[in-house]
C-alpha cells in the first residue's frame, strides 16, 4: 500500500496548468490553507498573485502534493519528473485514458508514477477541509471542520453534488478516484480512515477492484469504531452475460455486491440523500444502531405514516413496556392511546417539563427514538414555539444515554443552521421521513466477521457444460443424494435399462440447458414402453421420481469476476425466474448463515410449516449447499453448479436436476 500522507495532508502544493492552477490557488486561499502553494508555468511570472516557477526543478523542494492540470500526454512526463524528484503524490486531472480507449497511455502513466501515489487519471481531485488543503479546480460546498466524515467517489460529479448538501453533515475530506490506475478504492479509503479526525466514510462505488482488500478495509474500520456506508451503482446490469442457468439471471447485477457488502458489515443505501443521512448517524453515534426503535409525534397521521413507511425497511416498533406505559399515562392521561408509534397529542405542547418527561420516558425504554418534528419556515412563520420540544429532545438523549433522532417529515422543514446547532449538542437530526428510515436501517447494519475474506476471483475462461448424467455423477461423488437413474445414447437403450427402476419414472432428453422449456421432460410415467423420441435429444436419462415433496429449491453456485464464488438459494422449479425469490451469499459461509439467509425468502413460510403444512428439511438443503460450495472453492475447474430443483422432504433432500459448467 502506498503512503498517501503527504498527498492528503500536504505542507505545500504545486499546481500545473494556468487556468486550473488559478482555481486551486483561489480555493486554498478561501479555505485558509496555511502551507505554501507553488504555481508552475513556463512563461507566466505569477498566477493568482503568487510567484510562478518556470519548471518543477525550480521549486524550493519536492512538493508534497501536486495538481496536474495539463493535457494527458504532458501529464505522463510531469508524473515521471515528479516521481524522480521525490514528490509526495499527484492528482491527474486530464481525461482520455482507458475510459476513452487508450489503455496503453494509462499504462505509461502507471509506469511513470513508480512508487509515487497518484489519484486518477480522469480525476477531479481531493479536498481536505480539516487543514484547508484543496487540490480541487472548482467550487465546492464545504467549510473548515475540526472533524467529520470522508466522502470517496469513483464519480467526480456525484461527489461534487453530495458536497453541496445542506443537511449539516460535517465533511472532513472529499476525494475522487477517477480511473484508479495506481491508488485503488481500499487504499484511498484506508488512508482517510487513518486520520483520527475522520469519523466515518461514505462511498460511491462503480466497481470494486480488489474484494479481499476491501473486506480487510471494512475490518480495519470496524476495529477503529468507524462506520462505512456505500452506494453501489450498476445493480440493474448483469455482472457478466447470463449463460444457460437461472442462477446467472437471478444472482447477477446487484445481488452479489449487496451480499458482499452485507457480509463485511458495510451499510448499503440507494441514494445520495440516504448516504448523507446515514453518515450523520455514524458521525454522531458510530456504527451499530440498536434494533429497538420507538416513534413519537403529536399527530395520529404522523404516527400512522411512520408505521407505514417503516414496514418496507423491516423496521419494527416494539410495544411499550408496562412501566413506561404507566410513566407516560401519569403525564398524558387517558385520552392519548399509549402505543408505539406514540401520538402524544398536543396537550403538552409548549410545556417544557411535561414534554421532557414524555420524551425521556419513551426513549428510556428503547435503543433510539424518532421524534417527528417539522419546524415552521422562519421567513414567514415564528418557530419559537417549537423550542421546548427541541430542548426536550436534547434533554432526553442526555438523561437516558440513548439515541434521540429528531426527524423532519419533509427535508426542507429542518433548516441547516438548526440541524448544525443540534449536532453541536450531540443530537443527530434527520431530514425527510422516508430517507431517515432508510438511514436508520442502514445504521443498524450488523458488523462483519473478523478474518472473513472472499475467495480469489478468476478471470473469464472457456467452459463446457456437463451432461445431466455427468453432473449427477459429480453430485453423488460429493455425497449429494440423487435419484436412482439409468442413461443411454438412445431411447431404446434407456428403455431396456429402465426395467429395474421403480415407478413413477421421469424421462429426460439430454443436451438441453432448460429441458422443461424444450419439452424434453416427461414425468409420472409408469413405464417407458411406447415412449416416442424427444426431438433434439443427444441422449436420454430415466430416473425414479422423488415422492413426499414439501418444497422445490433452487441452488446455484457460480464464479463471480469480483467476489470469487457466490451461492444463491431460493424457490425453485419451472417458475424460479417468475418468483425471483432468492437470497445470495458470497462464500465461504457457515451453515448458520445459509439458514439465516434462507429464512429471509418471501415464501419461506411455505417451507416452514405454514398453516399446518409439513416442514421441509432445510438443514439438509444447507448441507448440500455447503458441501458443493467447498468443492467449488477447492476446484478451480468448476465454473458453475446449478441444481433446480432440489426436492426437499420432511427428512432429507434430493437433487433431481443438475447444470454444471467447468473448464
Amino acid at each position: 500500500m502506498k503512503n498517501l500522507d503527504r498527498l492528503l495532508r500536504p505542507r505545500h502544493i504545486a499546481v500545473l496548468g494556468a487556468g486550473w492552477a488559478l482555481n486551486v490557488i483561489e480555493q486554498c486561499a478561501k479555505m485558509g490553507f496555511a502551507g505554501q502553494v507553488w504555481p508552475v508555468h513556463p512563461s507566466k511570472p505569477e498566477i493568482g498573485g503568487l510567484r510562478a516557477y518556470a519548471s518543477l526543478a525550480d521549486l524550493p523542494e519536492p512538493p508534497d502534493a501536486v495538481f496536474i492540470g495539463v493535457n494527458r500526454f504532458a501529464t505522463v512526463d510531469v508524473v515521471r519528473e515528479l516521481a524522480a524528484m521525490g514528490a509526495g503524490g499527484a492528482i491527474c486531472f486530464a481525461s482520455g485514458w482507458t475510459e476513452a480507449g487508450a489503455p496503453e497511455l494509462q499504462a505509461q502513466l502507471v509506469a511513470a508514477a513508480g512508487d509515487m501515489p497518484i489519484l486518477g487519471p480522469n480525476c477531479y481531485g481531493v479536498i481536505n477541509y480539516l487543514d484547508g488543503a484543496l487540490l480541487w479546480p472548482d467550487q465546492h460546498g464545504g467549510i473548515r471542520v475540526p472533524k467529520g466524515v470522508a466522502l470517496v467517489s469513483q464519480s467526480s460529479n456525484i461527489v461534487i453534488n453530495m458536497g453541496m448538501q445542506q443537511r449539516a453533515l460535517p465533511v472532513a475530506y472529499v476525494a475522487c478516484l477517477g480511473n484508479a490506475a495506481v491508488v485503488g478504492l481500499a487504499d484511498l479509503t484506508g488512508a482517510l480512515l487513518d486520520d483520527p479526525r475522520v469519523t466515518a466514510v461514505g462511498l460511491y462505488i462503480e466497481g470494486i477492484d480488489d474484494a479481499p482488500a476491501f473486506a480487510a478495509l471494512a475490518e480495519k474500520a470496524r476495529a477503529m469504531g468507524k462506520g462505512i456506508v456505500a452506494i453501489k451503482s450498476g445493480k440493474t446490469e448483469l455482472s457478466r452475460t447470463a449463460a444457460a442457468s437461472h442462477t446467472a439471471s437471478l444472482a447477477g447485477g446487484g445481488a452479489a455486491s449487496s451480499a458482499f457488502l452485507r457480509q463485511i458489515g458495510v451499510a448499503e443505501v440507494n441514494t445520495p440523500s440516504e448516504l448523507i443521512e446515514t453518515l450523520k448517524i455514524l458521525h454522531v453515534h458510530g456504527p451499530g444502531l440498536g434494533k429497538r426503535i420507538c416513534s413519537l409525534s403529536c399527530s395520529g397521521g404522523e404516527a400512522g405514516l411512520v408505521a407505514d413507511l417503516a414496514a418496507p425497511f423491516g423496521i419494527e416498533f416494539p410495544p411499550v413496556p408496562q412501566a413506561t406505559h404507566d410513566r407516560l399515562f401519569a403525564v398524558l392521561g387517558e385520552i392519548p392511546t399509549i402505543s408505539n408509534p406514540l401520538d402524544y397529542h398536543t396537550f403538552i405542547w409548549g410545556d417544557g417539563p411535561k414534554t421532557t418527561e414524555v420524551f425521556t420516558a419513551m426513549l428510556d425504554a428503547y435503543d433510539a427514538a424518532i421524534y417527528i418534528i417539522d419546524s415552521p419556515r422562519p421567513d414567514r412563520c415564528d418557530p419559537s414555539g417549537y423550542q421546548p420540544a427541541f430542548d426536550a429532545i436534547v434533554s432526553a438523549q442526555k438523561t437516558t444515554g440513548k439515541i434521540a433522532l429528531p426527524v423532519a417529515s419533509m427535508a426542507e422543514n429542518f433548516g441547516e443552521a438548526r440541524a448544525a446547532a443540534m449536532m453541536e449538542q450531540g443530537v443527530c437530526t434527520l431530514m425527510g421521513l422516508e430517507t431517515a428510515l432508510a438511514a436508520i436501517k442502514a445504521a443498524q447494519t450488523v458488523p462483519g466477521v473478523d478474518g472473513w475474506r472472499p475467495a480469489r476471483a478468476l478471470p473469464p475462461r472457456e467452459t463446457r457444460m456437463l451432461t445431466e448424467a455427468e453432473g449427477k455423477a459429480l453430485l453423488a461423488a460429493e455425497g449429494v443424494p440423487v435419484p436412482r437413474a439409468v442413461t443411454g445414447a438412445t431411447l431404446a437403450e434407456v428403455q431396456e435399462k429402465a426395467h429395474g427402476l421403480t415407478a413413477p419414472i421421469a424421462l429426460k432428453g439430454l443436451g438441453f440447458a432448460h429441458k422443461t422449456e424444450a419439452g424434453a421432460v416427461r414425468l409420472g410415467l409408469q413405464t417407458l414402453d411406447g415412449q416416442a423420441e424427444i426431438p433434439g435429444a443427444t441422449g436420454y436419462l430415466a430416473e425414479e421420481m422423488v415422492t413426499g415433496i414439501v418444497g422445490e429449491i433452487l441452488l446455484g453456485l457460480r464464479r463471480d469476476p469480483v467476489y470469487g464464488v457466490t451461492l444463491t438459494l431460493g424457490m425453485g422449479g419451472v417458475t424460479a425466474e417468475v418468483l425471483a425469490d432468492t437470497v445470495t451469499l458470497v462464500l465461504p459461509a457457515t451453515k448458520a448463515q445459509v439458514l439465516e439467509a434462507m429464512g429471509k425468502l418471501r415464501l419461506w413460510p411455505l417451507l416452514d410449516g405454514y398453516r399446518g403444512r409439513s416442514r421441509a428439511d432445510m438443514g439438509a438443503v444447507a448441507d448440500i449447499a455447503l458441501r458443493l460450495g467447498a468443492r467449488m472453492l477447492d476446484d478451480d475447474s468448476l465454473e458453475e453448479i446449478e441444481i433446480n430443483p432440489i426436492l426437499a422432504r420432511q427428512q432429507g433432500a434430493v437433487a433431481v436436476d443438475a447444470l454444471i459448467r467447468k473448464v
